[in-house]
């Protein structure tokens, strides 16, 4: 699980406390990601993770949880 690193990503995108980053967590919502964060927060994973998440994926990433679990389906291990 890439939790961890996600959540470090998040922490230093959004500028949200790490402790607020749980895998329940709203991005929206609760850690106050708003769509210029957000596009960031993509950029940022995409790098570290050398992946790409469209447009249309993204929309359906609406909590830390699903974004770790998307990275984890897509990431080689």
């Amino acid at each position: 699980m890439n939790f961890e690193k996600v959540k470090d990503i998040i922490v230093d995108t959004i500028s949200c406390e790490a402790n607020e980053v749980t895998m329940e967590a709203s991005l929206r919502e609760d850690l106050g990601a708003d769509s210029l964060s957000a596009v960031e927060l993509i950029m940022a994973l995409e790098d570290n993770f050398d992946i790409k998440i469209s447009d249309e994926e993204m929309k359906e990433i609406l909590t830390v949880g699903d974004l770790v679990n998307y990275i984890d389906s897509h990431v080689e291990q």
